[in-house]
């Protein structure tokens, strides 16, 4: 964890001045408009969505030594990323404070940026942090096995979308937390990953 301030706490690798881009879409979400059991879907939706309107930037070619192209593996990992980063965000979302979640895809030559913003209730970011701290200090396929056992058993929050987001599709991800000055009972979470292309 890099403390920048009181009021701040960054984990991994977040890019807190990501370059000037014309690539790049936002999506924003009111959790407290609708049930949230009402609006799951379009959140899957609106994944599969940011993962096919990206994917159109990538060739259909092959990759090499397999009959998948990099079109539909552009299209699987950010739809899958996006996916787990808004449910993670929607279900951690502290809805007493009202405030949007969004999702931020931006387009680089080496590089696709998801970041998804919302913000929680302080006992959520407590479990948040403690989770990211395991993760950045263990190694990755041993937790990541505990994990599958964990699910299996039953017993707690798996945190399997994560843990399959680096293990699987190799993003790099990054965490900022910042105490907010207007909702002092709320913390403004984003969560940041970044793929290679």
């Amino acid at each position: 964890m890099m403390p920048v301030s009181d009021r701040v706490k960054i984990y991994g690798t977040f890019l807190d001045e990501l370059p000037t881009n014309e690539e790049y879409l936002t999506l924003q979400f009111s959790p407290a408009r609708a049930p949230r059991n009402r609006r799951w879907k379009n959140y899957g939706m609106s994944a599969d969505f940011l993962g096919d309107y990206f994917a159109q930037f990538f060739p259909g070619d092959e990759l090499p030594g397999s009959k998948i192209n990099r079109q539909d593996t552009a299209r699987a990992a950010i739809s899958y990323i996006a996916n787990e980063l808004l449910e993670n965000a929607v279900k951690y979302s502290d809805v007493v404070a009202d405030l949007p979640i969004t999702i931020t895809l931006q387009l680089y030559a080496e590089q696709i940026v998801i970041e998804v913003t919302n913000h929680a209730s302080p006992k959520a970011v407590t479990r948040y942090q403690q989770f990211i701290e395991t993760l950045l200090t263990s190694d990755l396929e041993t937790l990541y096995s505990d994990q599958l056992e964990k699910t299996a058993l039953g017993s707690g929050d798996s945190s399997l979308g994560i843990l399959t987001m680096m293990k699987d599709y190799a993003a790099e991800l990054g965490w900022r937390f910042q105490l907010q000055t207007l909702h002092p009972d709320v913390t403004r979470v984003q969560v940041m990953a970044q793929l290679k292309v």
